[in-house]
């Protein structure tokens, strides 16, 4: 025959209404006390995530320090006022139409003229440019102020 398993035992028991009658009450009453202490941990596990929650926040927003207004110091000017005034008319220099028997012209200084300085280069213009070029060649503008002549149909040297 076959030995039951403790599972089994177990089992029976529970079912069995031949085992002593405050055995199935205390069997109900430890398993209500049970369902109602993991309620109670829920609750209170709840509740401590709030208030952690709360002030984790309250931390967060609180100010770090102080903050004292700064100390009112003279502030440096990066100007300096001038006041003017208008001067006395005595100081204000005017000038006067010359009469005619003043005024007398006599070669006093001889003119002298003078030309621009000039390092005796001269610029050539474009067609003066192609003209001392040979006849195969062209001028290629690159911009407003820079242009480059293309030889063309060079021979090498001592070949022809």
């Amino acid at each position: 025959m076959k030995r039951p398993t403790d599972n089994e035992q177990l089992f029976a028991d529970a079912l069995a209404d031949a085992g002593p009658a405050d055995f199935r009450e205390s069997l109900l009453g430890e398993t209500l006390r049970l369902a109602r202490r993991r309620k109670r941990v829920r609750q209170v596990r709840r509740g401590a995530i709030m208030l952690g929650i709360a002030a984790a926040l309250t931390l967060w927003f609180w100010p770090r320090s102080i903050v004292l207004p700064p100390k009112s110091e003279p502030a440096i000017a990066s100007y300096r006022l001038i006041e003017t005034q208008p001067l006395p008319a005595s100081a204000i220099v005017t000038t006067q139409p010359f009469t005619s028997s003043i005024v007398a012209s006599l070669p006093s200084a001889n003119v002298i003229t003078t030309a621009e300085a000039r390092d005796g280069l001269r610029l050539l213009t474009d067609d003066e440019l192609l003209s001392l070029a040979p006849a195969s060649s062209a001028l290629v503008r690159l911009g407003p102020h820079s242009a480059e002549l293309i030889l063309a149909n060079q021979s090498k040297p001592g070949v022809q």
